[in-house]
């Protein structure tokens, strides 16, 4: 399996500014791919984008945006353009959660949640699909989670959004193959970024060892190398066991009671 070379690429990634989107940033300028980071801290991104600009000679523009904002996609696309960048590939990153009790959340969080894990995810792919179809040597990774693959009690929204962005992304898979764009739906398991912080509690991870950032984003580029990438791909050798596991040998009920004990300490 060879490493696809992104020189000529340019590629947008949101919740660039910190964990997982940082990584992306940095691995991929490694691989020679031009870069235009999007997230709310500009502070961050600028720092970032200086990083990568010195140690890679590639070119690296910011754009400060809360995607929570209405039509996201249709404010990247216009700033994109006065920016004069023709975007091949696309990486939705940005992200968050709200644990407890569902009944007891702060709806207007909730609301919040939903414009950032699944509006945004979506008018985005639909602003730039476009494009990336026509550039027809890009990738378009939507990034899910492990929370996907089952309802999550104390994370009841943000698992929900998570199979979201999953169906999506396989579907926008099937729909995308002969273009030459390459679409990957990315379910890592906890990871060790700002994410609890976030959150608010480490009990959201579920106990659960937590996996670095370099190593998520590498089995993504792994699979995106492949001469035909699949629909999806589990981040952690141990989560696709767990996934595998939790499909097969174990009902409905039993793999939604074991979740919600894991989470009960932290409510």
């Amino acid at each position: 399996m060879s490493t696809v070379d992104y020189h000529g690429h340019t590629t947008l990634i949101t919740g660039a500014s910190a964990g997982l989107g940082a990584e992306f940033a940095r691995q991929l300028a490694a691989r020679g791919s031009d870069l235009v980071l999007v997230a709310r801290r500009r502070d961050r991104l600028e720092k970032l984008a200086t990083e990568l600009r010195e140690q890679h000679r590639i070119q690296a523009h910011v754009v400060e945006m809360d995607l929570a904002t209405e039509h996201p996609g249709q404010a990247l696309a216009a700033q994109v353009a006065e920016l004069g960048l023709h975007v091949t590939s696309l990486i939705n990153n940005a992200g968050f959660a709200t644990f407890g009790p569902f009944h007891q959340a702060d709806p207007d969080r909730l609301r919040r949640e939903i414009a950032v894990d699944v509006t945004a995810v979506a008018d985005i792919s639909r602003a730039f699909i476009g494009q990336l179809r026509t550039a027809g040597r890009g990738v378009l990774v939507n990034v899910a989670s492990m929370a996907a693959y089952q309802p999550n009690p104390r994370m009841a929204l943000y698992g929900a959004t998570k199979a979201f962005v999953l169906s999506l992304t396989e579907a926008l898979w099937e729909e995308s193959r002969g273009t030459g764009l390459r679409v990957l739906a990315l379910s890592p398991g906890a990871t060790r970024t700002e994410f609890f912080d976030v959150v608010g509690t480490q009990q959201a991870a579920g106990g659960t060892r937590l996996a670095s950032p370099a190593d998520v984003v590498r089995t993504a580029l792994a699979a995106l190398d492949r001469r035909n990438p699949p629909p999806s791909v589990i981040a952690g050798r141990t989560n696709r066991v767990m996934a595998f596991l939790a499909r097969r040998l174990a009902t409905r009920r039993q793999v939604i009671r074991a979740i919600g004990r894991l989470t009960a300490n932290g409510a």
